[in-house]
């Protein structure tokens, strides 16, 4: 996802291209402003915590770019790419080392595990939106 502050910037674009570039295949995409009740769903696992009001506040405050993301390993290929949550730790080349500053406007969000990826996809889209389709490239990118 594309959280508010990275599609208030203009960085759709510049995510989209790294996933893309990177050999992931992007099946579904969505720029909406979530609802209060799909951003308590999709963030479920912070509602005992201290900022959990201020993140639901947050992600419902504008637009933001929902995607389902496919390929080899994507889950743990689509958080080396947004980098650590923290921008100060996230490493150089990734979305957050090069374009972010704070952990509360981040830019962009990656499902932990691909549990929590069918969960949080359920809450974004329906079936007949993903769309499955071969990539022309798929035998370049993998073995």
């Amino acid at each position: 996802m594309v959280k508010p502050d990275g599609v208030q910037r203009g960085l759709v674009g510049e995510v989209i291209g790294r996933i893309e570039r990177r050999g992931l295949k992007i099946v579904a995409l969505r720029l909406n402003t979530i609802s209060p009740e799909q951003a308590k769903k999709h963030y479920a696992e912070h509602v005992q915590k201290p900022f959990f009001k201020s993140l639901i506040d947050f992600i419902t405050s504008g637009p933001s770019v929902s995607m389902v993301v496919e390929g080899k390993n994507s889950v743990s290929v689509m958080r080396a790419i947004n980098g650590a949550t923290n921008p100060v730790n996230a490493a150089t080349g990734s979305i957050r080392g090069d374009l972010a500053l704070d952990t509360g406007r981040n830019i962009v969000h990656a499902s932990d595990s691909p549990e929590s990826a069918v969960r949080e996809i359920n809450i974004h889209f329906s079936d007949s939106e993903i769309s499955e389709y071969t990539r022309i490239d798929e035998t370049w990118v993998y073995e």
